[in-house]
């Protein structure tokens, strides 16, 4: 494909599909047929895995890392990606998938005010407008969801689901400064290895659990928990680490978006969450937000070219 930058978006479209159905599939699994705790073993267990073969086998094109880097790298793993699936997983144990996506789509509003400290992205109106509305859509969704047979305490689990949110756009920023160094599968299986650390210590004190895999591989519990382990956990951040080489953290970051539509027309088919007119206010509030940042983003890439 000639255009890189189509050739990223649609990278991102594919990744972020698969990453707004991870949200129906972990809310399915949790926390009957794992704990959140466990969950982030597997997940990171097995994307180290992934990417430490893909890195061998398919891609063979080994850069070890500056001992620096790596420590780097691994801490960034620690802290941000494992700090993110645990909010996040954590989260979608007490609320609902649509609302764990809402709050996983302020992503490009924490990328642009870190990226504003650090410096390397400029404030316009546009940008400063989605912000706002995007703490705005989040917080009409705190105020409104309330607890019920599908959300045992939302107000706890959309804190989470915020908290991860910012992790993750820290894990972002750091992980598009180490790609064109180091290649995409590199980062990952150290950032990945980093938040397996991370989440194995964890379990040694909340203990494992995990029925889930005592049930037979054809089993609908399995084949979920494999859908996740394939596609949302590794296919998704390998197609995601692919674009970061094409866009900007901020745009890559916009496709949060995308898991908040996906999310929501899943939600309501398979029952995970109820109509709500608050709710859909939300969600128009967060694709407006979106689009302003997204607007903004692609009048400053075309004035410096």
């Amino acid at each position: 494909m000639e255009n890189p930058k189509l050739k990223g978006n649609i990278m991102m479209f594919v990744a972020k599909t698969f990453s707004g159905l991870n949200q129906n599939a972990l809310r399915y699994l949790l926390p009957n047929w794992m704990s959140a705790q466990t969950g982030v073993v597997l997940r990171l267990g097995f994307g180290t895995l992934f990417f430490i073969v893909y890195e061998l086998f398919v891609w063979k094109k080994f850069v070890l890392p500056k001992w620096k880097d790596a420590l780097i790298l691994l801490l960034t793993g620690l802290v941000f990606v494992f700090g993110y699936m645990w909010s996040l997983l954590e989260g979608l144990s007490y609320t609902t998938p649509i609302s764990s996506s809402i709050f996983i789509s302020l992503q490009p509003v924490f990328v642009f005010i870190i990226c504003l400290i650090i410096k390397t992205e400029k404030a316009t109106v546009k940008k400063v407008v989605g912000m706002v509305l995007g703490f705005g859509g989040a917080l009409l969704c705190v105020l409104t969801q309330h607890s019920s047979d599908i959300a045992s305490h939302p107000i706890k689990g959309d804190l989470l689901c915020l908290l991860g949110a910012f992790l993750f756009s820290c894990y972002l920023v750091t992980e598009k400064r180490y790609i064109p160094q180091l290649g995409s599968a590199m980062v990952s299986a150290l950032t990945f290895g980093g938040g397996a650390i991370g989440s194995i210590i964890l379990v040694c004190f909340t203990g494992w659990d995990a029925p889930v895999l005592h049930q037979n591989i054809f089993s609908v519990p399995m084949l979920v928990l494999l859908f996740v382990l394939l596609f949302p956990t590794s296919l998704s951040y390998l197609l995601q680490d692919f674009s970061l080489k094409l866009l900007s953290a901020t745009v890559v970051a916009l496709y949060s978006d995308l898991i908040l539509i996906v999310s929501a027309i899943a939600s309501y088919i398979i029952g995970q969450d109820r109509f709500s007119w608050w709710q859909i206010l939300a969600i128009v509030i967060m694709i407006v937000s979106v689009y302003l940042v997204e607007v903004s983003e692609t009048t400053t890439e075309k004035v410096k070219n």
